[in-house]
């Protein structure tokens, strides 16, 4: 993820010995006895990764806990996001004052099934998708644009975003992309803060296995 982030934010990709790392009793505590064996070794590998980004910012690497929704509690003047897919995972950080929010996603480089297609894929990203270069698969890249731009999202907002609430396009040339948040989720969530994101941009990778996006909001 580092070649898809400014270097203000601090990014750790972990390593195959931070999927059997520690955790800490407060992060040990929101994984709960239960989980199955392939949940504990990505929510433990995000939490190493994620101590280690908060570090190298110059902040003690302090537990990252879960909220109600499983997103990760981030301490005081830091933002930060974590994304896990199968034999990858990432985590990325900056400073509160510097950065709004961030967000990355990693999803498996393969073909989405139709029904995934139609949960995700607004009608006009699937004409996009039809005209983009071929040899990507494109709505992959879509379902992992919009994780990021969940992850950007709910921070600030702290409302859920649907699939279809963000229209994603791709400038295959720059490795950019922007999506525009559905007008009306910007007005109700003007509610909750006076300035919700509207448009968020970044950037994306295609690698053998891997599509990766990220993204960051800066403050006005």
């Amino acid at each position: 993820m580092r070649d898809l982030l400014p270097p203000s934010v601090a990014v750790v990709v972990a390593g195959p010995a931070d999927f059997t790392g520690e955790l800490l009793d407060a992060e040990r505590a929101c994984l709960g006895e239960r989980a199955v064996e392939s949940r504990r070794r990505d929510f433990t590998a995000g939490r190493v990764c994620a101590r280690r980004a908060i570090a190298a910012l110059g902040f003690d690497p302090v537990p990252v806990p879960s909220a109600a929704d499983r997103s990760p509690v981030w301490p005081a003047g830091v933002v930060g996001t974590i994304t896990h897919t199968r034999g990858y995972c990432a985590a990325a950080t900056a400073r509160a004052d510097e950065i709004r929010s961030v967000g990355m996603d990693a999803e498996q480089h393969k073909i989405l099934d139709a029904g995934v297609r139609r949960l995700v894929l607004l009608p006009e990203e699937v004409e996009r998708c039809e005209r983009l270069p071929a040899g990507v698969s494109w709505p992959a890249l879509v379902f992992s644009a919009k994780e990021s731009v969940y992850k950007v999202w709910h921070p600030v907002v702290g409302t859920w975003l649907d699939f279809r609430d963000a229209l994603v396009e791709f400038d295959p040339d720059s490795g950019s992309w922007t999506a525009r948040i559905a007008p009306d989720k910007v007005e109700a969530a003007r509610e909750k803060v006076s300035d919700p994101p509207r448009l968020i941009t970044g950037r994306f990778a295609v690698d053998t296995g891997l599509v990766r996006t990220a993204a960051v909001l800066p403050h006005h």
